[in-house]
Formats: C-alpha cells, structure tokens, sequence
C-alpha cells in the first residue's frame, strides 16, 4: 500500500529507461534492502532505488552475501519495496537462481513484482559479493543462455523492463580483460539492455570497455581504484548510472552511537534527540516518512466524524493530521 502521490506517470521500467538513454547521466540511485532504505531515497528525491543482494542478506537474514537468499525471498521483498514507493527499482537477481530455465521464472517473478530492471551475474553458485575475493565463473555459453531466456520473459511481459548483464570477469577465477571484452560481447548479442562490468581496477580498463562498446548502456563498478573515481569523470567515460550502498553510511553512524549510547546511556539519546529534533527525520519523522499523514486524509474521506473525534479525546506526542514537519513548522512560528 504506498501511502504517497507519485510524480511519476510512466511505468515505472518506462521512466527508468527513459532516464538511462535521455540523461542527464550517470543517473545517480540509492542501493539499500528494505522499504525503509527505499522509501529514504525516494523522500531525498534519487531517481531510482537498487535492491542490493548483499543489503537484503545482511537486513533480512543476518548473513553474508554468499548466496544464501532464495527466490521466494527476493521476490517478497521486491514486491514490497515496490509497493512502498513510486519510483522505479532494480533489483540484484544474483545468478538467476538456477540454470537458463530457473532464470525463466526469476525474472517472470521480478516482472510481476513491480521492478523495472534486474540484472543476472555470470558467477558460479553459490555466489560470492563483487568485493570479495573466490568467485568463479561459468561458461559463457551458459552465461548467454541465461541472458536469452530473461530477454524472452522481458519481451513477452514488459519490452520496456530493463536486463542488465553484470559479468564478474575481471576478478574471477581464470579472468581478466580479454575475458571481460568476450563475455560482454556475447552478452550484447543475446540481446540485454545494459553490460554491467564488476571489479575494473583502473581508469583505463573503463576507457577501454567503453571504446570496445560505444553504444552500450554501461555500468561499472570502481572501487577497486585509487584514487576514487569522482562522478565527474563517469560522466567522461559515459557511464550511464552511479549509486550509493546507503546501509554503509548507516551501519558506521548507528554502531558509533551505539557505543557513545553503551557509555552515558540517556544522556547520549537526549543530546541528539535535543540536536536533530527539526531534522526532517527527528522526533516522529520517520512516521511521516512511512505515511502516516496520508493515513488521516484517507479517514477524513472513508471514517465516520465519531470516529474522526478520537484525535481530540486522546493524548499523544505525534499528531498525524499534523505531522512532524507540520510540528516543526508550528515551533518555528511560535
């Protein structure tokens, strides 16, 4: 149930592919697992949101990104994600979940959950995250079935849904740029939408994939070089998308609060609490973020005025007729 009024008129896979091909690019996005992850892209106004394989582990399970998730998992968790915001989201379909045929289903799944794009590795499963060390690979000829068979389910259900195809070439085992170079090219002509190239260790392995593919929606993934690649540059190389692991930044702030919290107790909580109580996501902000406002416009349409009464005869320190930002536009004109 998405408790807010979309911007956005297209369909989703619709508008995200606009985006990719029209620009301006890179076309900047928000990587998280959850609802809320998404629904804090959306409110900062990011185009689109990216369901992270190594996110939904580490937020759903407690486990590393080493292929533990199943289908059924994902696709849960896709369709409520997309329930819980307007813009468009891809979704880390790891390796398919299977052969060519499983990779029918998989994609079928996404589709009807309300995704815009996926994309699929060539990895070995059990898989391993792009960052770490052991992966393998499997055949290219697999590897292009694979990408076949989600290009059909795309074309039968939604022409506009977007495939990518991440190889991880570059740092597998029995890798490296020729590799790469073949395994893009095949992948192309199996017929995906965007080559998403895994573990580039240098500015120039970027300049060179995209002078090999000039007309290819291209994603990279640059964290293995130093220094860092700026978005600036991105643009140069014509890189059509960037995004942030938004659980990273989360994660480092939550743990040192936690500890100051662990020391002092109340007194830390208090102190920020005091600090960030106009920030938009202060107080009860996070109730706005989720919709609770929008729940007391649909009351005011559908429930009786005795119902309606209950606001004035209880007590309480959020308002949802009136919201935190509400409260905070209050305080400031007071």
């Amino acid at each position: 149930m998405r408790l807010r009024d979309s911007q956005i008129k297209d369909k989703p896979s619709t508008h995200l592919k606009r985006l990719l091909r029209e620009g301006p690019l890179p076309v900047v996005s928000v990587w998280g697992g959850t609802a809320h992850h998404a629904q804090l892209a959306e409110a900062t106004g990011f185009a689109y949101f990216g369901i992270s394989g190594s996110n939904t582990s580490a937020h759903l399970l407690g486990l590393p990104d080493s292929g533990f998730i199943t289908m059924s998992e994902l696709v849960e968790n896709t369709r409520r994600i997309c329930q819980a915001v307007s813009i468009p989201v891809v979704v880390d379909c790891d390796t398919g979940f299977g052969n060519a045929i499983n990779t029918l289903r998989t994609v079928d799944e996404i589709i009807r959950a309300g995704a815009a794009s996926l994309f699929i590795e060539d990895q070995v499963a059990p898989k391993r995250c792009g960052f770490v060390k052991g992966k393998e690979l499997i055949t290219i000829e697999e590897a292009a079935g694979k990408y076949r068979a989600a290009c059909d389910v795309r074309d039968d259900l939604d022409p506009d849904f977007i495939i990518q195809a991440r190889t991880d070439a570059r740092g597998a085992v029995g890798g490296g740029m020729d590799e790469v170079m073949r395994r893009c090219e095949a992948y192309l002509k199996a017929g995906v939408d965007l080559i998403y190239v895994e573990a580039l260790q240098s500015r120039e392995e970027i300049r060179a994939v995209r002078e090999a593919f000039p007309d290819a929606l291209l994603k990279v993934t640059p964290y293995a070089i130093n220094p860092a690649v700026t978005t600036e540059e991105m643009k140069e190389f014509g890189v059509c998308t960037v995004g942030v692991h938004i659980t990273k930044i989360g994660a480092v702030l939550m743990y040192d609060f936690l500890k100051d919290y662990a020391t002092r107790g109340s007194d830390a909580f208090n102190e920020f609490a005091d600090r960030y109580k106009n920030h938009p996501l202060g107080g009860f902000g996070v109730f706005d973020l989720t919709g609770f406002p929008k729940v007391t416009e649909l009351e005011q349409k559908y429930l009786s005025p005795e119902k309606l009464a209950r606001y004035d005869k209880s007590l309480g320190v959020y308002d949802p007729r009136v919201g935190h930002s509400g409260a905070v536009e209050q305080r400031a004109a007071e």
